[in-house]
């Protein structure tokens, strides 16, 4: 059961999250992509926070999509569009009180979208590297979290196909994916806020 508390709880958890490691994806942007991957996140969780009673007293479902066309809104770039998909499929595919099978389900129908959405696919050094082994985790039962840090880390070998640091060719390996990263960060946030951690 996700209560209102809770919900604003939730929510602050992840936002804190991703601003609080404003700098960091900023750096890792700065290495691979054109630099605003930090500020950018930060700015849409930002308005996210400024709003976070109003989102909390939805149904979780409906929270999800504004929040969702909070982040298309403010964050800009490539990441808002991304982010946005997933959190308004998400909305549109979970439950008000959703079971461990609705969000596996929901998950996956958001990782299609965000595909369809970025023209991308797991193994091309997005956030799709990360989604996708935390939707198994979810599927396992295992340590959510742990498999979002671990697939991050997994994208800095990799070579960049999509998005800005595909401009870089080999140059893009050696560094950590700055979405990879920033789902992780916001996995492990949503896992410590539910006792799942």
């Amino acid at each position: 059961m996700v209560d209102t508390a809770r919900q604003k709880a939730l929510i602050e958890a992840v936002a804190q999250a991703v601003i609080a490691h404003a700098g960091e994806l900023t750096a890792l942007d700065q290495a691979i992509g054109d630099g605003d991957h930090g500020i950018n996140m930060k700015r849409g969780f930002e308005a996210v926070l400024a709003d976070v009673d109003a989102h909390a007293a939805k149904p979780l479902p409906e929270a999800l999509k504004a929040i969702g066309m909070a982040l298309v809104m403010k964050v800009g770039g490539a990441s808002g569009p991304l982010y946005g998909t997933l959190a308004m499929t998400l909305g549109k595919e979970l439950p008000a009180e959703p079971s461990r099978d609705d969000l596996v389900r929901a998950l996956g129908a958001a990782i299609e979208a965000v595909k369809a959405r970025g023209k991308s696919d797991i193994g091309q050094k997005t956030m799709l590297d990360v989604l996708v082994p935390v939707r198994d985790a979810l599927a396992d039962g295992g340590d959510v979290a742990g498999a979002a840090a671990k697939a991050a880390e997994a994208t800095v070998p990799m070579k960049a196909v999509r998005g800005r640091a595909s401009f870089l060719g080999d140059r893009s390996i050696g560094h950590m994916d700055p979405g990879a990263r920033s789902s992780a960060l916001i996995v492990a946030a949503v896992a410590e806020a539910l006792g799942e951690a």
